[in-house]
């Protein structure tokens, strides 16, 4: 983990590359955001799909027409500014760079979805442990048998983050994580993750493995995930697109507690 307060500083070290793991934990007081960067013909589809998908695509930011500067967000390059990226041609991850400078072009259009790691700090405020920040892994992400409602060239299947937690802990975080709409909110699911079809908890389509079987007194705890852009490019395979590595995520200026509902 990059342990560093300041959204600023952290930006300016992953932007030189001196950093390129995954930021869980990191400017932990400031909202980080999922990237999907996309050719102009596919940007109306894309905006009606997150706004079709609000749980796992809420909308925070977004960018003009060949500009990779994001002002509302912070000082932010979104070329450099995440510490890997990954680059898709028709449905296929063809390369995972520190920067995106040389695939970048004037037609290409951002868009910032929030992230789960907005509420995991008042979770750990609240005494609820988050073990991959602990053991400074990249939460697991799993894909479900659950369909995202479609929109023009774009469907597929919810991606979703798991945490695994005690019963109280369980109650509380969906308390909590109600409060952020704007970065996922309540859980979707908890409990087996057959029903979901989620087959091997221990193996999971993105970040790493839990750090440890579920216990008996433990309950898997579900929410819609960012990722699910990565899931839909896989089905929908647009030409072209450039996302975040899972778990590399774009540090924002913008604060987790400017975006609580309540």
């Amino acid at each position: 983990m990059l342990d560093i307060e300041s959204s600023i500083e952290a930006r300016k070290i992953i932007r030189e590359n001196k950093y390129t793991k995954q930021t869980a934990g990191t400017a932990a007081r400031y909202v980080q955001g999922n990237v999907c960067i996309l050719p102009s013909k596919y940007a109306l589809d894309f905006a009606a799909f997150c706004q079709k998908n609000p749980k796992p695509c809420p909308l925070i930011g977004f960018g003009t027409k060949g500009d990779p500067i994001l002002q509302d967000l912070g000082d932010v390059d979104i070329r450099t500014d995440v510490p890997q990226y990954r680059v898709w041609k028709n449905g296929e991850c063809i390369d995972e760079p520190l920067d995106v400078k040389s695939y970048w072009n004037d037609d290409l259009v951002t868009f910032i979805l929030g992230c789960s790691m907005s509420f995991e700090l008042p979770l750990i405020e609240a005494g609820i442990q988050m073990p991959h920040i602990k053991n400074d892994t990249t939460v697991p992400m799993y894909r479900t048998n659950i369909d995202c409602e479609p929109a023009g060239q774009f469907s597929g299947k919810l991606v979703v983050s798991m945490r695994p937690l005690n019963a109280k802990d369980a109650i509380r975080s969906i308390q909590i994580s109600s409060r952020f709409p704007a970065v996922h909110g309540a859980p979707i699911h908890m409990g087996n993750p057959d029903e979901i079809g989620i087959q091997n908890i221990m193996k999971p389509e993105y970040g790493d493995p839990p750090s440890a079987p579920i216990k008996n007194n433990e309950l898997p705890v579900f929410w819609a995930c960012g990722v699910t852009p990565q899931s839909v490019l896989m089905d929908s395979k647009p030409d072209f697109c450039i996302t975040h590595k899972p778990g590399c995520m774009l540090i924002t200026d913008k604060l987790n507690i400017d975006l609580a509902a309540l």
